[in-house]
């Protein structure tokens, strides 16, 4: 695939970051993610027993120093607690970036602006690559890129709903006055919500649910896999202009009488 997805001081081929959470098993776990082809995973730290490393984990299975581990902030509700998460997460030497994300409702699971914002700020100022979960409010991305994140992560919709893009307008506003990658974080639900975020020019796709949650999980990384490449692909070579009225696919000069 053209070109490589640069977060911060990170570079990848893959542009399908995975989530590890929810798979019925570790083993087809182990097996979406090969399938996959993700060099970035997901995962939150509340649910790892870094206090006992001799205790079983989800990640066991993993060839860890295959991937690039992105710990996020999952569970805060505050600031304060997203940084003491990632400064958890820091001391246990797993990666040097993490995600961000300050829930602001737990019914909907949307994301609070004004911790989001004050977590980057203070989490970047203390050396972290940071990549805050945010909504599609393009005022706030621009915000955070300001503060120093690393990428930005708009979710299509809310967190687990499946719902796909709900506002490609706003998404089409982030990505163009983006500075840095924009990956679509939350509410994918089928390889064609991941074509679609990357035909309209996002940089990545992160998902876990829309995988984890498949009748056949395994099958379903894989089209993802192929989905996020052709949509990058189809973004690159330059869609044609939608238009109101038909057009015909051959010339009507030189045709025979």
């Amino acid at each position: 695939m053209t070109q490589t997805l640069k977060i911060g001081p990170h570079e990848f081929h893959s542009r399908l970051l995975l989530g590890t959470g929810k798979f019925a098993s570790l083993d087809i776990q182990d097996r979406a993610v090969k399938a996959s082809g993700a060099e970035i995973l997901t995962f939150a730290i509340r649910r790892l027993p870094i206090d006992n490393p001799e205790a079983p984990n989800f990640l066991e299975k993993l060839e860890l120093d295959k991937f690039t581990l992105l710990p996020n902030t999952a569970g805060a509700y505050t600031a304060d607690e997203a940084v003491r998460i990632a400064r958890l997460a820091k001391a246990s030497g797993l990666c040097d970036m993490i995600k961000v994300e300050v829930i602001g409702d737990p019914k909907t699971l949307l994301p609070d602006p004004v911790g989001t914002l004050e977590a980057t700020r203070r989490l970047v100022e203390e050396g972290f690559v940071v990549l805050p979960y945010t909504s599609d409010d393009p005022i706030l991305a621009k915000r955070l890129q300001e503060a120093g994140a690393a990428a930005i992560m708009p979710g299509a919709s809310p967190i687990g709903s499946g719902q796909g893009i709900v506002n490609p307008h706003n998404l089409r506003f982030i990505i163009e006055a983006a500075k840095v990658p924009v990956i679509v974080d939350a509410g994918i639900g089928g390889p064609a919500d991941a074509a679609l975020a990357m035909e309209l020019g996002a940089d990545g796709i992160l998902l876990n649910t829309a995988v984890s949650g498949a009748k056949d999980p395994v099958l379903m990384a894989e089209a993802f896999k192929l989905a996020v490449e052709a949509g990058r692909k189809g973004f690159l070579a330059g869609r044609i202009p939608k238009k109101r009225y038909a057009s015909a696919s051959s010339p009507a000069e030189g045709m025979i009488e």
